[in-house]
């Protein structure tokens, strides 16, 4: 072997170790997509699905993830009990047929997810009424029920965002999730007004007669029909229950620099231009809680270089916590500009840590993680995400610490001992503990929360399975609780011998 090969190799080594022992954040975001839209389980039937599923968390809690965004409204249809909108074919395989033996993918999910510590986002796609590949609706679609209200576009069938009425229902499904299900967060991605398809002209002139306002502009008024929907529905969720996170996933590209001089040295699709969505309008409002742009592309790209898009997010996206959705198999395809011996994973990663809003990770997509696609999810599970982390904080919502844990004391069990402890009481949603935090610490360790390697569990339930030895080492434990917001309450020590 050469020397200088030996020398990249001997670097990459070091390198690779020093990203192991690295500091870790406390508080970080780090969810990942799960998409039925592209058929992954039509067909499968309950109990494969179930299985399919349960693999798939497993593994996603193995490698650190602490959230999922699942798909459960592709095409104003549902993969949960709805009385509003009919069953989806991507779950079924027909439209309006229910699922045999029955059961409600939603609530099985937020019931999987939570007891892994997990939070469970609602990922809805707001306009988008049929895909290309929807033949048959059923009677009770509202295609079925309103045609008035929709139009067609490139082979879609799309909710038309200049009907006030469309904004009503869109967040009467909204509020009927949130209502109905114990979800963490409710979710949009980035379609809007549809992407352009060059020679095709959205159908909304009657809409815009009627209903212009007197904004001259066509752009201005599609532009204001969405900003009126985002607005009602972030109201909307926040009254049914102010503690659901409200998520926005756009295009990576808001504008480019030869459309405006705010926007970034890239050449491609616009939020603001072409899908009529005013992102940072929204982030500087406050009408969203998180915003995950998907920055899918490479660094070097030279259209929409990653390096310059996710400057230019933080510089411009910090009024709201800034999470990157992340193309994991773009990343591991592409070679590190630095070390071509390697994908981009270690280079995005070290941008991420140099950025000062960004706050998070959301995976494209939950599966290619799973299948450790380029050893993405080992790399996540031995360096990156190694120790467990907490939730960004949202003050904007809630900064109130709950009270902390009470009679907290270890219990000798026939399965060894158990420490046990008492939620504190509650008073209203915001005192109320959801989660609770165990850290340990060895003899002659510093005994504090702020390092995340010292977190041994992130838990719903109020007991904690104590590793014994052999009775002789000393350890002193920590517990924490945390309410919807993740806010952490003070610390409750307790000194064991295992």
């Amino acid at each position: 072997m050469k020397s200088g090969m030996k020398k990249v190799l001997l670097l990459i080594i070091v390198l690779s170790c020093c990203v192991s022992l690295m500091a870790q954040q406390k508080r970080e975001f780090r969810g990942a997509w799960i998409q039925c839209v592209n058929g992954q389980f039509q067909g499968m039937g309950t109990e494969q699905m179930q299985r399919t599923l349960s693999y798939q968390l497993d593994e996603l809690q193995k490698m650190g993830a602490n959230a999922i965004i699942f798909q459960v409204r592709p095409e104003c249809d549902a993969l949960y009990q709805s009385s509003l909108e009919p069953w989806s074919r991507f779950l079924t395989g027909q439209q309006g047929r229910p699922p045999k033996p029955y059961w409600d993918p939603l609530q099985w999910m937020i019931f999987q997810c939570h007891k892994r510590g997990m939070e469970l986002h609602a990922w809805i796609n707001p306009y988008r009424a049929k895909t290309k590949g929807t033949t048959a609706v059923a009677v009770t679609h509202v295609t079925a029920q309103h045609p008035e209200r929709c139009f067609e576009y490139d082979g879609l069938m799309l909710l038309n965002p200049g009907i006030p009425e469309n904004r009503d229902y869109i967040c009467q499904v909204a509020r009927d999730i949130v209502t109905r299900y114990d979800v963490d967060g409710i979710h949009m991605d980035d379609y809007f007004y549809p992407y352009p398809v060059a020679g095709l002209n959205i159908p909304d002139d009657a809409e815009y007669g009627q209903y212009s306002n007197g904004i001259a502009d066509r752009g201005d008024w599609r532009r204001y029909n969405v900003n009126m929907f985002i607005k009602q529905f972030y109201e909307t969720i926040h009254q049914a229950k102010p503690w659901v996170k409200v998520g926005i996933s756009p295009f990576g590209i808001y504008r480019n620099k030869r459309s405006a001089s705010i926007g970034s040295e890239t050449n491609g699709t616009q939020n603001y231009d072409d899908l009529y969505a005013d992102v940072l309008l929204w982030v500087n409002n406050g009408w969203l809680d998180y915003c995950v742009p998907q920055i899918y592309w490479e660094i070097g790209n030279k259209a929409a270089d990653y390096d310059t898009l996710i400057r230019w997010w933080d510089h411009y996206c910090g009024n709201r916590p800034l999470y990157i959705g992340e193309d994991i198999e773009r990343t591991v395809k592409a070679p590190d500009p630095q070390y071509p011996q390697r994908n981009q994973q270690w280079a995005k990663h070290q941008l991420h840590t140099q950025m000062k809003n960004v706050k998070g990770t959301v995976l494209w997509y939950a599966k290619a993680a799973v299948d450790n696609t380029g050893n993405y999810a080992a790399t996540l599970r031995q360096n990156y995400w190694r120790h467990p982390a907490l939730q960004p904080l949202m003050p904007f919502i809630d900064k109130k610490a709950p009270g902390k844990p009470v009679k907290v004391k270890q219990i000798k069990t026939a399965d060894g001992p158990v420490l046990f402890w008492q939620a504190p009481k509650a008073k209203k949603w915001s005192d109320e503990a959801t989660k609770y935090v165990v850290y340990r610490f060895e003899k002659g360790d510093k005994v504090s929360t702020d390092n995340a390697s010292n977190i041994v569990a992130i838990t719903t339930n109020t007991f904690y399975k104590l590793p014994y030895i052999h009775g002789n080492n000393k350890y002193t434990y920590i517990v924490t609780a945390l309410d919807r917001m993740a806010n952490e309450s003070k610390a409750v020590k307790k000194k064991v011998k295992l």
